[in-house]
């Protein structure tokens, strides 16, 4: 936020428009420019930003203040406004991007007002009127913010910045007249910026670069005394944040080990990098290119050509000192993302836009009252029609200058609008951002277009082969085809292979093996490593309530696949699927009643769950209410009509009722979408016989025999109808058959006795 020029006295007069209506029009300005971000959803990271179901309540306030790892960065006045946005406007995304907008406009206005008021003691440049605006305009327009502004996670920049002005804005007031209530409202402006993101550290610097603007040199007592405490607290939260990231959010391994040359090559390539996009903001890419950085003659150019440049400018201070400064307060701002400390998004790219939000003030403050400057004395130089005419062309260039940002801006808050096409936007502009691929990959594959995901997944892997989440991700899109469950499991063995701790692959691959003809206990076991420790939160439930449908496919472990259904319920209450599973439990274990109580509460968080009302038509099939039961199976065909389970549940519970008629036509429909269903054939054979349709239900028992000729149930009931028939040699064969399968089935012998005694066989039958 330095400024241009030598020092003069400033001019007397102004001739900028009154500062209300500046602000109104940087305001409307601005709104106008980020339109198309308004209309954005959710991106990437945003649902972890924006606060979770369990921090909603009062006392998850107070987990965001005092529990480290309750949000993903330890952020707590933003987590706070996030709670407090919660409140006002629930889900509604369109408030978090109002805010986020009107944020970014008012860090503008702070800006300008900053710059009118830095202007040094001992003479500075005449004042161009209204320059500072113009600034403040740059700086709102720039498509370099568009990252910041439109992405709600980065609200932690839009509210820091604000903070973060303020502080200055008192601290300078107190700079003027030491009276220490701007000093302690500073402080505590400082201290809210910190809170919303760490690298407004940096302020104390920038504050004693404004003092040498000022005044030439630096006054121990006067300035630098007062701000070294803010350097101690600065420092601390610097260094705290950096142990956030590498304790909590894993900026740990071998894509941070950088040597300490390497980090200082890295470091004045992002500075040229940054330095060129504020000049030549195309093309900007959500995830840049990751560099190699390496100690050969290119990267040493850049450091050497970074050193002459600061030599140079430190030769000139006594000329001008506001190029050096601007420079300084830019590397000085950026400093907490040049590489010297590990940020998480390195393992994506060594740059980010958002990076560079704060730190481009210096630099804008600087070109713009340069070029303003420069322009003024060009202009003063002239006379008559001659200067009103450069006038006019000097004021339409900084117009068409400032038409252009936004222009630009608005076009990049398009790529915003959601997440497909932010990503699709990265990969045109950097095809080999495997971060890309694979966020890409889980869109595709939540949306069922699992060929197209796998297609981005491959891509993800062959670019990041070392990455645990893009195998385990990879493996979910390939366990979704029918006959790929193999490389499925494959994927998720990689993942733990990578990283052995991996819950989530053990989860997966748990998944993977109950469904998995011989891999029961193998994939019990995963579910089980999973769950270790018993780690608690919502996002464990989906995983006891697998781990409860493998266990209950094991008939002595029902008891503990109910245990581990309602610790899935108790992590995460509103979990439907375990109410359905549940039930399903308590239903084979005999407690009919509270296993309808289950299904009831599955019906009351998904009232258009058909296999949950087909289930509790079953049960209370069971319990006699048979009325209740048959109308719970329409709704489950109403919901949908294809149901084999519901259309032949309600052909049986129509039987029992003694409708046979529409039973009958239950079992057809069923038959219809299920031919080898020898169980429904064998059901149709029972109502038809019931009607004396003996023809019918010849062939139709006949069928069930063909499906299941192993079932001593389809023989006997085919031999006792070709008994009815009169057929009674076929029917004793038939009714052999079932004893022979089941010896112990007293119907099927009482049936062959009333065979062989029809037939004449007496002594046989008795």
């Amino acid at each position: 936020m330095l400024l241009a020029g030598s020092p003069r006295s400033p001019a007397p007069t102004d001739t900028a428009p009154p500062v209300p209506i500046l602000f109104l029009t940087l305001f409307g300005a601005t709104f106008m420019a980020y339109y198309p971000a308004l209309k954005g959803g959710l991106l990437w990271d945003d649902a972890a930003h924006v606060t979770v179901p369990a921090l909603r309540s009062w006392s998850g306030l107070g987990q965001i203040w005092f529990h480290l790892g309750a949000t993903q960065q330890y952020y707590p006045v933003l987590h706070s406004a996030f709670w407090l946005e919660h409140r006002l406007w629930g889900d509604s995304v369109l408030g978090y991007h109002l805010l986020n907008v009107g944020l970014h406009a008012t860090a503008a206005c702070l800006f300008a007002l900053i710059l009118a008021r830095i202007r040094p003691s001992d003479g500075g440049s005449a004042r161009v009127p209204g320059v500072e605006w113009l600034a403040a305009a740059v700086f709102a327009l720039h498509p370099v913010c568009v990252e910041s502004v439109a992405w709600i996670s980065e609200q932690k920049n839009t509210l820091s910045l604000v903070f973060y002005l303020l502080a200055a804005v008192a601290y300078l007031r107190f700079d003027r007249d030491r009276n220490w209530r701007w000093y302690a409202l500073a402080l505590g402006f400082f201290a809210l910026a910190l809170l919303s993101k760490s690298v407004t550290a940096t302020l104390p610097a920038a504050l004693l670069l404004i003092f040498v603007w000022q005044r030439g040199r630096l006054s121990w007592r006067r300035d630098v005394l007062p701000l070294l405490p803010w350097f101690f607290i600065g420092a601390g939260a610097g260094l705290f944040t950096a142990w956030v990231e590498w304790k909590y959010i894993g900026a740990r391994n071998v894509a941070y080990d950088l040597t300490g040359l390497e980090r200082c090559f890295l470091a004045s390539r992002d500075i040229w990098f940054y330095l060129g996009k504020l000049l030549w903001p195309s093309p900007l890419i959500f995830c840049y290119p990751r560099w190699q950085v390496t100690t050969d003659w290119p990267w040493t150019l850049g450091c050497i050509g970074l050193a002459a440049v600061l030599a140079a400018l430190w030769r000139l201070r006594r000329w001008n000192r506001a190029p050096l400064l601007s420079l300084l307060f830019f590397a000085g701002s950026l400093f907490p993302a040049l590489g010297f400390f590990h940020v998480y998004p390195f393992v994506f790219s060594y740059v980010a836009d958002h990076w560079q939000y704060l730190p481009c003030l210096g630099i804008i403050a600087f070109a713009t009252e340069g070029a303003a400057s420069l322009a003024q004395q060009l202009v003063q130089r002239l006379s008559g029609v001659q200067r009103r005419a450069a006038g006019m062309t000097v004021a339409g260039a900084a117009g068409a200058v400032l038409v252009v940002l936004f222009v630009l801006t608005w076009r990049q808050c398009g790529i915003y609008r959601d997440d497909r096409t932010l990503y699709s936007t990265t990969l045109a502009r950097n095809p080999d951002s495997w971060m890309a691929h694979n966020n890409l990959g889980l869109i595709l594959t939540d949306a069922g277009r699992q060929t197209e995901a796998i297609t981005h997944l491959e891509q993800a892997v062959r670019l990041k082969p070392d990455s645990a989440d893009v195998h385990n991700n990879l493996g979910n899109a390939l366990a979704k085809l029918p006959g790929r469950t193999a490389d499925a499991v494959a994927e998720f063995e990689t993942a733990l292979r990578l990283l052995p701790g991996m819950r989530e692959a053990h989860v997966n691959l748990g998944w993977a093996l109950v469904n998995t003809p011989g891999r029961l206990a193998d994939g019990i076991s995963h579910l089980e490593a999973a769950l270790q420790d018993n780690p608690a939160g919502p996002q464990f439930a989906e995983a006891h309530n697998d781990l409860g449908f493998a266990l209950a496919k094991l008939p002595d472990r029902l008891p503990q696949a109910i245990a581990e259904y309602e610790t899935a319920l108790r992590l995460k209450p509103g979990y439907a699927d375990a109410h359905n599973n549940l039930g399903t439990a308590l239903a084979r274990a005999g407690r009919t009643a509270d296993a309808a109580a289950e299904f009831e509460r599955a019906l009351q968080i998904q009232p258009d769950n058909e296999e949950v009302h087909n289930n509790l038509g079953n049960v209370l099939v069971q319990l006699g209410r048979r009325p209740e039961g048959i109308a719970q199976y329409r709704t489950a065909l109403r919901l949908k009509p294809d149901s084999v389970e519901a259309h032949y549940n309600l052909g049986r519970a129509l039987h029992d009722n003694g409708e046979d008629q529409e039973a009958i036509a239950q079992y057809q429909e069923a038959l219809r979408d299920s031919p080898g269903s020898a169980a429904i054939w064998n059901s149709l054979g029972s109502a038809l016989y019931q009607l004396d349709k003996l023809n019918e239900a010849l062939a139709a028992f006949a069928e069930a025999v063909r499906l299941r000729p192993d079932l001593a149930l389809f023989h006997n009931n085919l031999g006792l109808t070709l008994t009815g028939a009169g057929r009674l040699d076929e029917a004793i064969t038939q009714l052999r058959t079932a004893v022979q399968l089941a010896p112990g089935y007293a119907d099927a012998h009482y049936n062959l006795g009333v065979a062989l005694q029809q037939a004449g066989r007496s002594e046989e039958a008795a």
